[in-house]
């Protein structure tokens, strides 16, 4: 792994290995040294990728315990390995995307919103598609990749790295109808599509979702090219929001049943104004209308779940299986009312923790979880690495072979780094650090065995004192950026307040609540 590293990486993992090496003196059950990853035989070398995503997902899926069903994802997991602790570098889709997409982390790219490109500060990086494609490769996307806007950008290419592909496919689907001819339920009117809780169940042809036609697109494409090298990005638009989804899938889930988040007033009160994307707490929805909209992720989720099994199938129908590394993931999770939030845009467990299941032929442990810490930024290295390509020594990652060949590696330990603008986060197996605007508006740290809910902050708890100054030394050194107050909805009025210092002009007054006149 070591080699695998850029000499940037290798600055940031020494400090990274000496901080845990000291903090494993109060965690005995810690794994401290990261070692070299055996390099795959030749024999497994050269293989053809397919990298499947979906969008805002989080562990809800059947391989992490949870009644999700899921049995496509289920079947895939049990022919890989699932890593049990995977995270992303940015919880937002964008600087997510941007981040694992060219194996560096969030402070090099300088991607921190929805707008602003990758190339802007990295004109010249090779992306993991288009390392694949320049090593002789067909280099495919169908569907969301790189950041699109959801709704919005759907059938279109939205911001993406032309340069990354051979060939291209932007299907739109009858869901991005129904939201056009006003069919979708919106539990928060005010709210823009894309991070309303929306939803709708859907009575026409599955397939016709734009879901259903990424993974037809999908299918097509791995026929036309099976008899070459590819890597093939299948970008899936559930279950992120409006959860559009046949009839069918929301039946699987009824309303009544669903479980709203283990939160009280208590636990509610206790979370700091810092860390919430949006207030008030749930959006002010009543719990009935919580379970809705946690039935309507649900469904979304089992409909994603049988599109990627469409695509494993064909993968299978051709003879290909035993040639590609297969991956799913999500780039980032989504919080369903846990500490009072229905977004990403945190540093909480919910928000940065993703699914993550690799299937790589004669390496990867049938069936396995891994235990281990794992980011992301991992990605690109590990593909090169199973792919038998060269290394590129930009990317700031480490390969993830050995936990495929061996999931429990006691030689493995990285800690996992996630940020938002003004936050920085650092998880290992046993904490989670949170720091906001370097300390100056608050801190967190929470011990998973005995909280697994994140509801008791240890951060000033002074038995934890040294814990909190080794866990802090594994920061990104960069500073933090400015952090926002919590955008406020105003659910009687149905819609955003203006935060303090936007201006009242035409670009924002269909955005925020009018101005009222005292």
């Amino acid at each position: 792994m070591w080699k695998t590293a850029g000499p940037a990486m290798r600055g940031t993992f020494a400090r990274l290995v000496l901080a845990v090496a000291m903090l494993v003196t109060l965690d005995a059950a810690t794994p401290v040294v990261a070692q070299e990853a055996p390099a795959p035989a030749a024999e497994q070398r050269h293989y053809n990728v397919l990298f499947i995503i979906a969008d805002d997902l989080n562990t809800r899926i059947g391989p992490y315990g949870s009644s999700v069903q899921t049995p496509n994802l289920d079947r895939l997991a049990a022919s890989a390995v699932t890593f049990q602790r995977a995270y992303t570098q940015f919880p937002w889709c964008g600087p997510s995307r941007a981040s694992f997409l060219t194996g560096t982390r969030p402070d090099t790219t300088g991607v921190i919103d929805l707008y602003t490109p990758f190339r802007r500060r990295l004109p010249d990086i090779v992306t993991l598609p288009q390392y694949f494609r320049e090593h002789g490769y067909f280099s495919g996307r169908i569907g969301k990749i790189f950041h699109q806007g959801v709704p919005d950008q759907i059938g279109t290419s939205g911001p993406d790295d032309p340069q990354s592909w051979t060939e291209v496919v932007n299907p739109r689907g009858r869901d991005v109808d129904a939201q056009q001819a006003g069919q979708l339920v919106n539990m928060t009117p005010g709210i823009p599509f894309g991070s309303a809780q929306a939803y709708y169940a859907d009575d026409g042809p599955e397939n016709e979702q734009t879901d259903g036609m990424v993974a037809t697109a999908a299918i097509e494409m791995l026929r036309a090219n099976r008899d070459r090298p590819f890597f093939i990005g299948v970008g899936f638009y559930r279950p992120h929001v409006p959860e559009v989804a046949p009839q069918r899938y929301f039946d699987m889930y009824p309303v009544d049943q669903m479980q709203v988040a283990d939160e009280t007033p208590e636990t509610l009160a206790n979370v700091l104004d810092v860390a919430k994307s949006w207030t008030p707490d749930n959006f002010g929805m009543t719990d009935d209308e919580q379970r809705t909209m946690i039935s309507a992720y649900s469904a979304a989720t089992s409909y994603m779940d049988t599109q990627v099994g469409r695509v494993l199938d064909e993968l299978d129908r051709l003879g290909l299986a035993e040639n590609t590394i297969v991956v799913f993931t999500s780039d980032h999770g989504f919080l369903l009312g846990e500490h009072g939030q229905w977004m990403k845009t945190t540093l909480f467990e919910q928000a940065t923790r993703v699914p993550l299941i690799i299937r790589a032929p004669g390496v990867s442990q049938a069936g396995q979880m891994s235990p281990r810490t794992v980011e992301l930024l991992d990605l690109y290295p590990t593909l090169l690495d199973l792919a038998g390509l060269p290394v590129n020594t930009r990317n700031e990652g480490l390969s993830l072979s050995s936990l495929l060949s061996d999931p429990d590696d006691p030689r493995w330990h990285k800690p996992a780094l996630s940020q938002i603008a003004g936050g920085r986060s650092v998880r290992t197996e046993r904490y989670r650090y949170t720091e906001w605007q370097n300390g100056e508006r608050g801190r967190e740290l929470y011990e998973y065995a005995s909280d697994p809910l994140e509801h008791h902050n240890l951060a000033d708890d002074p038995r934890y004192a040294g814990v909190v100054e080794l866990m802090r030394a594994m920061l990104p050194p960069a500073p933090a950026e400015r952090r926002a107050d919590p955008i406020h909805y105003s659910r009687e009025r149905g819609c955003l307040m203006r935060p303090a210092g936007v201006p009242d002009n035409p670009q924002t007054r269909s955005i925020f609540c009018p101005v009222i006149d005292d």
